[in-house]
């Protein structure tokens, strides 16, 4: 490996990485697993040389296929050698501040993404960077919320979005419009969730981002199951999970069987709910993850509901079955097929 080559790597990753966000993901995927011992090395090189922009940019590159294939180890590994680095545009680094937070978000460590997402803050104040401004007000929006600090998550994604709109920027923008919908879900407030939450739908469908069209559907459903319209909540965790599965997008499965699950409960189908909660709790098990914020109340409730209306063997013999089930049985089960 030479600069050459590394900057070819490079290259190859921001080209066909945010192919991952459209409906041809698994496609994206084959070609980064074929070329992928090829990307690392090219990320050594670059920590190696510490070519510090570089280093930010290939490693941000790779994050939504390490958080998609569970590895999120090795994107906390490479985003700390990588941010370590000094020098470089500072946007970039701004970025890399944002992508990092959001994976040790993930991972259920509050306190290192609080300290990333600060960084990011630092760095927009310094630049003027609208982008890196909103994401990273979006960012500790998150934890506020995590942590029950809604009026503070709320008041943060308000700057959020008010940044990104007056600058134009589309990607704050959908990210402010996703966490004030979830705060205002959690605050009891559904019709200002739904506008929300349709805003960010729109934002994504604009961008092709299927992947936030597919979670957005899904949080949107949980609004509308809240609201009482249940066949219409099903249909939209319906059209997410097949958008997931479309997408190999195994992530997010869990988000669309908790709504499902939380339907169910709703009419009374207990044992269905119970399985398509194993399912789910099988499924944030295999990628080490915690349950965000907005869906583990739902999650909460769901049990509740469960152990109030079943005797505890019927409970564990129906969770242990979803529980059994692989990513795509679990999808399986939960659209009847």
């Amino acid at each position: 490996m030479d600069a050459a080559a590394a900057t070819s790597s490079l290259e190859l990753a921001e080209e066909i990485a945010p192919g991952l966000r459209g409906l041809e993901r698994e496609a994206v995927f084959v070609r980064l697993e074929q070329r992928y011992e090829e990307l690392i090395a090219g990320l050594e090189w670059f920590v190696a040389n510490g070519s510090a922009e570089e280093a930010i940019r290939l490693t941000r590159a790779l994050a939504p296929f390490w958080q998609s294939t569970r590895r999120l180890d090795e994107a906390t590994d490479w985003f700390q050698r990588a941010l370590a680095l000094e020098g470089g545009d500072n946007a970039v680094r701004g970025r890399g501040y944002v992508d990092a937070a959001f994976i040790w978000f993930l991972r259920g460590d509050d306190g290192r993404a609080t300290e990333l997402f600060a960084r990011a803050l630092e760095v927009s104040r310094s630049l003027d960077v609208p982008t890196v401004a909103a994401l990273a007000r979006a960012g500790l929006a998150r934890i506020e919320l995590r942590n029950g600090n809604l009026d503070e998550a709320r008041r943060l994604c308000v700057e959020a979005h008010r940044l990104s709109d007056a600058a134009g920027d589309p990607i704050g923008r959908s990210s402010a419009a996703h966490v004030l919908g979830v705060t205002a879900q959690m605050r009891g407030d559904l019709q200002e969730a739904r506008r929300w939450m349709s805003e960010r739908v729109e934002l994504a469908r604009e961008d092709g981002n299927f992947g936030a069209v597919g979670l957005e559907t899904s949080n949107l459903a949980m609004v509308e199951r809240q609201l009482g319209d249940f066949e219409h909540a099903e249909e939209l965790l319906r059209e997410a999970l097949d958008n997931f599965q479309r997408r190999r997008d195994e992530w997010a499965y869990p988000f669309a069987l908790n709504g499902l699950a939380a339907v169910a409960v709703e009419r009374g189908e207990y044992e269905r709910a119970a399985t398509l909660i194993g399912a789910a709790d099988a499924r944030i098990e295999e990628q080490g993850v915690e349950w965000p914020p907005d869906e583990r109340p739902h999650y909460d409730d769901t049990v509740k509901v469960l152990e109030a209306s079943l005797e505890p063997a019927e409970i564990e013999r129906a969770r242990t079955a979803g529980r059994a089930l692989t990513p795509d049985e679990s999808v399986g089960y939960a659209l009847g097929r």
